[in-house]
Formats: C-alpha cells, sequence, structure tokens
C-alpha cells in the first residue's frame, strides 16, 4: 500500500513538471524560484538578505541480481532551510534533513548545514560549525549537481558519507590560480553540533584550473588529503589516510570528469584503490548523456562495500567491484530542476565466498529539485 501511495505521488508530480518545462520563457522558472528570496536590502547595516534553501529529490528504481531483485518508489533526500546575508559578508546557513518515507513523527533526522560563514577577504572564507565536508569526485560535488542519480561506489566506499561534520575549515586563492582548502573535524556523528568525543579527521586540498592557459572551457586539476584519527565512536570510514586525485575536463559539448583514490585502512579494514572515469555529452544544452566506468580492488577480503541499491540485494562485502554506467539527464532548469535516469551493469568478487558475490543490473529514474 506505500508503495502505491509513492507511486500515485509520482504520477501527480510528472504531469506537473512536464506543465511547466512546456512554457518556453525561462522567466517563468526564474518567477517560481524568485519566492523563496524572502527579504533583500543590500545597504542594510544588519541582515541583508534572506533566501530559503534545500532539496527534494525522488527515486524509482529496480535492481535485478543472480542474487535476488530490489524495486522501489522513495523519497531520496528533502532538505529545508535558510541562508541569511549579513553586512561585512558574514553569514548563517542552516538546513535539516527530513526522511519523508518515514512516519510523521519520525519524518525529522539532524542538521546538514548548520554554519558561520565570513568571507574575511576578496580570496578567503572561513565556515564555523557544522558543513560539508567533501573529497574525491562525487563526494566533493553537492547532491544537487551530479550528473547521476547516486554518487560512484568509489566516493561510497572511500568519502565519509556522513558529508557534515563539526568543525572549522578555511578555504580560497592561496596563489594566483591555485584553490587551497583546510579543515579539521569532529569525528562524531552527533545529529546537530558534535564535539571531538569521537576523534577527528583533517582535509586538506589544492586545485587548479588549466583550462585558460590551455584553450579549454575547464581543465581542473584537484587534490585532496585525510588524515583520520582511528576512533571506535567515529562515523567516518574506518581509514587513516585517503588521498584522492580529481580532474574535470570540459570544452563545448563534451566532457570527462575522472577520480583516483586510495584509502589505508585500519582495524580489520583493508587497503582500497578506486578509479572513476565519467564521459558526458551535451546534445542540446537541456539534454545530456553521461557514461561512467568504476573500479575498486581491496589488498584484503571483504574491503569494499556495495552503492546504496545493490546492497539492498547483497549485504555482504567483496574485494575487487566493477560498474558500468549510462544515464541520460534532462535540464529543464538547469541543475534546479532535473529528471536524470540511468542504467548500470555492477559485478563484484568476493575471494572469501561469504555474501558478497554479486552480478546484476539496475535502472533508477529519478526528479531532482533544488532551491
Amino acid at each position: 500500500m506505500y508503495f502505491l501511495i509513492k507511486l500515485n505521488i509520482a504520477i501527480w508530480l510528472l504531469p506537473s513538471v512536464l506543465f511547466l518545462t512546456s512554457v518556453q520563457a525561462s522567466d517563468r522558472f526564474d518567477e517560481i524560484w524568485s519566492h523563496g528570496k524572502l527579504y533583500e536590502n543590500p545597504d542594510s547595516g544588519g541582515l541583508q538578505s534572506f533566501v530559503l534553501s534545500g532539496r527534494l529529490q525522488a527515486d524509482l528504481t529496480h535492481f535485478e541480481a543472480d542474487q535476488g531483485e530490489f524495486k522501489d518508489l522513495l523519497w531520496r533526500r528533502f532538505r529545508f532551510g535558510f541562508k541569511a546575508d549579513f553586512a561585512n559578508d558574514w553569514r548563517i546557513h542552516l538546513e535539516m534533513d527530513f526522511n519523508l518515507n518515514e512516519d510523521l513523527e519520525d519524518v525529522y533526522e539532524r542538521w546538514t548545514d548548520a554554519y558561520i560563514g565570513w568571507a574575511f577577504s576578496k580570496d578567503g572564507y572561513l565556515k564555523v560549525l557544522k558543513q560539508s565536508a567533501g573529497f574525491t569526485l562525487d563526494g566533493y560535488t553537492s547532491s544537487k549537481n551530479l550528473l547521476t542519480p547516486e554518487r560512484n561506489n568509489l566516493t561510497n566506499n572511500l568519502w565519509f558519507v556522513a558529508e557534515y561534520f563539526t568543525g572549522v575549515s578555511v578555504s580560497g586563492l592561496c596563489s594566483e590560480g591555485l584553490h587551497c582548502k583546510a579543515g579539521v573535524f569532529s569525528s562524531d556523528g552527533d545529529e546537530e553540533i558534535s564535539d571531538f568525543s569521537a576523534g577527528y579527521f583533517s582535509l586538506l586540498s589544492a586545485g587548479y584550473d588549466f583550462g585558460s592557459r590551455l584553450n579549454q572551457d575547464k581543465l581542473e586539476l584537484l587534490a585532496s588529503h585525510v588524515y583520520n584519527d582511528a576512533h571506535e565512536d567515529a562515523n567516518t570510514r574506518p581509514f587513516r589516510h585517503v588521498f584522492s586525485l580529481m580532474t574535470k575536463w570540459e570544452n563545448g559539448p563534451w566532457g570527462i570528469w575522472a577520480d583516483a583514490t586510495a584509502g589505508r585502512g585500519y582495524g580489520e579494514q583493508s587497503d582500497v584503490l578506486g578509479l572513476v572515469v565519467m564521459p558526458f555529452y551535451y546534445m542540446t544544452p537541456k539534454t545530456q548523456w553521461v557514461f561512467r566506468y568504476t573500479w575498486l580492488s581491496s589488498e584484503g577480503d571483504n574491503g569494499i562495500r556495495f552503492g546504496r541499491y545493490e546492497r539492498e540485494i547483497e549485504s555482504g562485502r567483496g574485494n575487487e567491484y566493477r560498474e558500468l554506467f549510462a544515464g541520460f539527464n534532462w535540464f529543464y532548469y538547469g541543475h534546479k530542476l532535473k529528471w536524470q535516469t540511468g542504467l548500470q551493469f555492477t559485478n563484484m568478487d568476493d575471494d572469501a565466498n561469504d555474501g558478497g558475490e554479486y552480478d546484476g543490473w539496475g535502472v533508477t529514474t529519478s526528479l531532482r529539485i533544488s532551491w
């Protein structure tokens, strides 16, 4: 019954989206999204703007493998909050995460963004308290701007998928063209603001865009290193060190994003090495083909986790993972309103033969709205 209720909601949403996209003028979308700006006075000595922020995401999935099948229609994410900008380049950003698949009394999950920000110079920005700690290709990319319905499985294994951690970070230009970020974060998994009782991790990253030098629209390289203090209560992946090298090349309608990441495990987690290559092509400014190859290998047995929907079929782990993905994106209003569909083929080897072998395929179609 619950599945049928969600299906009816999706069927109701689809004609609404198609109606909106039938309007030729983008002014219609601009008008709708402008209602999220509740206050603006750039000349004020106090509050200068107050804007609603958030995202609503829904997935329809069907996965089949030799080990079983999984299918569902579910609300993938719902976040809601605000950004308040003040004089002298201060900002307060607060958003909360809600699980719309739960009963009403259980929908609240946690704070995501809950920080104070300050642009202390033209090229420098400080954040204090709860914020996104992004590294690896899809961990660095907001779920609003992903080119695929789900983050790749390299990110799922080596990134800290809780994403939002209490800490302090500084980002900006280290030198001409070189963007840097440094942060220290609590590893605690508190739903709101946390302390450092469960250890900490540090994040250092540096990136440079060579595009203008080589007459390309973009050719960005970003290197990141994470040191993770081992703690039994940490809400992070059990890797002492994570090294990531990410590149984004774009020129005209073509592009390739790629990521090579290695993690040094601790405890029962073995070392893991992974690679993602994701080429894409814009048929039009609103339509895009995306392809992706993901490979992961662990030094020991049971070092690799499955992706979100694969683990609904098989909950074990393996030692070598391969995925081929092909998808299509339709951008009705850029990344703020898009429909994404992807087909993937996944294979996992499990030398330990204890429940991690997998061979199957899956399709996901998704609605993504953000503001």
